[in-house]
């Protein structure tokens, strides 16, 4: 693939745009996450494709972290290098994201949610990817022992800067998220986004927090809409040798796929085939039936899981009786 990269003229015709809570941004309905399949350790080719794939077809929204790879910090580094090749002439279309609040190097100053970690880890960020700066910044976890106006005052920092245009943060409670809303307005810098884990068979975004965001306009984006996989119908007959619970089992422990677990998803593929969709797809459609949600995560390991997932945004409605249904399978 030596040739020059041209983008699909028709690509923003091919997707739907919604405004990030009260901003004037607005994030494609689906968003791509390098979470996997983007280090050293993987195709470099294949990662190259499915960036292409994703901005051919409108996905302008690539989602980062410091130590997504494996190793750590490779992932950014092979997204500089497609960068570099093949999306330099489209920069201004593109929402670059990153974030740091776990384990990145060794020491007390390379996790969490001090000042010093934040701001070093941004700064290494950007070496790695050739950017000046990002587009969205996120502290990736709350941090229990760093007072919270440290960290955010950090965020607002890296914001006035320049290196980062806006600021994120990920797994906040309701409780801590009101908190952060409030004292990021005090300090002039708005929280834009929230990054939740978020699907159908993890609901905790629910109790609280998506009202929280609702009332204060601040937008969200789901991340693991599939449940790592669960929600592809790919454990539905057994555990695959090729799957991430046969191979990782640390973010899918293999005892977590249970017999009542595949009966349920079961069932929801039942639902998803009588509506013409995969579950995937309808995992997917299930999360942006809420306004408050602005994007859907996808991590994928090939351009055909990509599109795949972006046929979902051709049938987002649900008749009430397919949400009772669903609803009768989650409870």
């Amino acid at each position: 693939m030596k040739e020059q990269y041209i983008a699909d003229e028709q690509r923003y015709e091919k997707m739907t745009y919604r405004r990030c809570g009260k901003s004037g941004l607005k994030l494609p309905l689906l968003s791509l996450g390098l979470w996997h399949n983007f280090g050293g350790n993987d195709d470099f080719q294949n990662a190259r494709e499915i960036l292409r794939t994703a901005f051919d077809n409108g996905i302008t929204h690539f989602d980062l972290a410091n130590n997504y790879g494996p190793p750590y910090g490779s992932a950014e580094e092979n997204f500089g290098k497609i960068l570099k090749q093949d999306f330099a002439p489209y920069r201004d279309e593109l929402l670059i994201s990153t974030k740091a609040g776990w384990d990145m190097w060794p020491g007390p100053y390379g996790n969490y949610g001090s000042r010093k970690y934040l701001i070093s880890s941004l700064d290494q960020s950007l070496k790695r990817m050739g950017l000046d700066y990002v587009d969205i910044f996120y502290h990736h976890r709350p941090d229990p022992k760093t007072p919270l106006e440290e960290t955010l005052k950090a965020l607002d920092h890296i914001v006035r800067s320049g290196k980062a245009l806006y600021i994120g943060i990920s797994q906040y409670s309701a409780v801590e998220s009101q908190r952060a809303i409030q004292m990021l307005k005090d300090l002039g810098t708005p929280l834009l986004i929230h990054q939740p884990r978020y699907s159908m068979l993890d609901r905790w975004a629910e109790d609280a927090l998506l009202e929280v965001l609702g009332n204060q306009g601040v937008g969200s984006i789901a991340f693991s809409p599939l449940e790592q996989g669960i929600l592809t119908g790919k454990y539905l007959n057994g555990i695959p040798d090729d799957s991430r619970a046969a191979k990782e089992g640390i973010y899918l422990p293999s005892d977590r796929i249970t017999p009542q677990l595949i009966k349920k998803v079961k069932r929801l593929n039942e639902i998803a085939a009588n509506r013409n969709q995969s579950l995937a797809q309808m995992a997917i459609a299930w999360l942006l039936k809420d306004q408050r949600i602005t994007s859907v995560l996808v991590g994928v390991s090939k351009p055909s899981q990509l599109m795949d997932n972006i046929a979902a945004l051709n049938y987002l409605h649900f008749e009430k009786d397919e949400l009772q249904a669903i609803e009768e399978v989650l409870k």
